[in-house]
């Protein structure tokens, strides 16, 4: 399973509930000849909203949001210690890459190293899940199986990695941290946002269409968070279509788009179909009815879901940056040849440089 396309299903989708999963993650980036892109990117998020960033041009981890400032009420030196920590995993990055292109008989060219790591809290069981994995030039190289509590070797080339991680306890290494380390620093981010982070805003929602013969899509833009489904329904049936892909606006908001064809549906049956959109922990449902006359279909009309695909692709292109960023921190933080800490107590910790 390609690392960028892993989907985390965080929300119970179910109305009115007071339970929520929230998430930190780290997505790190190590890039070798790459013109015009850092050799080490990173980010971290919450509840997919970035807080913190780290490049190797300006080698400094800083805040990304004004309430992560709070931190250093705590902890006085926390920027600059996090920064020292993503230096190293920035000279950690490389030696990955070469590690990884010795393994794979790769010479030359641009290549990228990536990591995820991180954990999800469920704020009503006190249940803490984690996550870690890394990937080279896009594929998968290896993950935890946080069940197992085992390395899964996604390539043969990485079966010693998994051989030696398991040999030196690195799974349990990182178990210690996920339940501890990290899972502390989110409900921490999260008191800290928590206006920001648990706020609760309904999408404006359009109808479109290219022409007459296309499909109708119904399109919702701005809503927070983005544990929320968008479907269509025919006489208030829920129709079996696929819930849309979730994507980020560049105001830290969300849209979401489902289409349905309805060509061979008479223009006068089409007052039946509606679109509905469901957000975790609004109790009422958004219904939009379908109607033929607010279907947007010229250029002029196109223009405010032209103007948020914009804003959709250029948080996708950072995204991308912060999975490169991940992946590149997090390739010295784990390294099986040095001696095991008791704990892991970075915020950020080094994962083992892959072997």
């Amino acid at each position: 399973m390609k690392i960028c396309a892993v989907v985390f299903l965080l929300g119970v989708m179910i109305h009115g509930t007071t339970s929520m999963i929230h998430t930190l993650r780290y997505f790190e980036t190590a890039s070798s000849q790459i013109s015009g892109f850092p050799q080490f990117v990173g980010v971290g998020l919450v509840n997919d909203l970035v807080i913190m960033h780290y490049d190797s041009n300006t080698k400094r981890l800083v805040p990304k949001q004004e309430w992560m400032n709070n931190v250093t009420e705590e902890e006085p030196q926390h920027w600059e210690d996090e920064t020292q920590v993503c230096l190293n995993l920035e000279q950690a990055g490389k030696v990955s890459i070469e590690n990884v292109k010795q393994r794979l008989n790769v010479t030359g060219g641009s290549h990228l190293y990536q990591w995820m790591k991180g954990c999800d809290w469920d704020d009503e069981t006190d249940e803490i899940r984690g996550y870690y994995q890394d990937a080279f030039d896009g594929e998968d190289f290896i993950s935890l199986d946080w069940t197992t509590q085992t390395w899964v070797a996604s390539k043969p080339q990485a079966f010693a990695t998994k051989l030696s991680w398991e040999r030196n306890g690195v799974a349990a290494r990182w178990k210690n941290y996920f339940d501890h380390v990290c899972a502390e620093y989110l409900k921490k981010f999260m008191r800290y946002g928590e206006k920001t982070l648990k706020r609760k805003e309904l999408p404006e929602v359009w109808f479109l269409q290219k022409s007459s013969s296309s499909p109708v899509t119904c399109f919702a833009s701005g809503f927070y968070p983005d544990r929320a489904v968008l479907f269509w329904t025919k006489d208030g049936e829920e129709l079996q279509e696929d819930w849309g892909e979730i994507l980020p606006n560049h105001d830290g908001t969300f849209q979401t788009s489902v289409s349905l064809d309805l060509s061979s549906v008479p223009t006068g049956d089409w007052g039946r179909y509606s679109c509905v959109f469901q957000l975790s922990g609004v109790k009422d449902d958004l219904i939009t009815k379908l109607d033929p006359g607010l279907i947007r279909t010229n250029e002029k009309k196109y223009t405010p879901y032209i103007v948020a695909m914009a804003c959709v692709l250029g948080a996708v292109v950072c995204a991308l940056i912060g999975f490169f960023v991940y992946r590149r921190c997090k390739a010295k933080q784990l390294s099986p040849q040095s001696s095991e800490p008791e704990v892991m107590q970075e915020l950020n910790p080094q994962p083992p440089e892959t072997q």
